[in-house]
């Protein structure tokens, strides 16, 4: 079953859980219909970012495309939540007609989640994947900070930096 956000009132990514143990999710509300993707980190990261390099390359192109900015949206995802399916995939497009960023989410085949959805499709205007990218970006950040030296995580009980050539000390607390 395919659920189609055409002009979706709010379309954002957030967390569930404790830095370290956090589901990702992307959810988007148009009217009474909602949806929840769980997503890994890196694909919402990811996900931001190019939708940024997207809007930039057409505002340098001459379109009338709005600035960077802080997120204007920072509240917690809409209750209830249920998440309709772990994304396998995402596809992401510019449609010119449009004047808009459509985002395609797909499911792995095994999942642990039960749903008929097979397909998440959601149309985002300029200003609308503005928002999204700079939330993303956001929320990624807000998890647990890295180390400058190996670049994995930083858990609350210490580091073992595995750029410390097999030295089992802390560099970092």
């Amino acid at each position: 079953m395919l659920k189609e956000f055409r002009h979706p009132d709010r379309c954002v990514v957030g967390t569930v859980g404790e830095p370290g143990r956090r589901l990702f999710l992307i959810q988007v509300a148009q009217g009474h219909s909602i949806a929840a993707v769980a997503v890994e980190k890196e694909q919402a990261q990811l996900l931001g970012r190019r939708l940024t390099e997207i809007l930039d390359q057409l505002a340098a192109l001459g379109e009338p495309i709005p600035d960077a900015h802080e997120p204007r949206d920072m509240g917690p995802l809409d209750a209830p939540l249920s998440v309709d399916f772990r994304a396998g995939a995402i596809g992401l497009a510019w449609d010119a007609g449009r004047m808009a960023a459509q985002i395609e989410l797909f499911p792995l085949e095994e999942s642990d989640f039960e749903t008929d959805t097979t397909l998440v499709q959601i149309w985002l205007t300029p200003s609308k994947a503005r928002e999204f990218a700079a939330r993303a970006e956001a929320v990624v950040a807000s998890g647990r900070p890295t180390c400058p030296v190996c670049a994995q995580p930083l858990g609350p009980e210490g580091h073992i930096c595995p750029r410390a050539n097999g030295y089992r000390s802390r560099l970092f607390p």
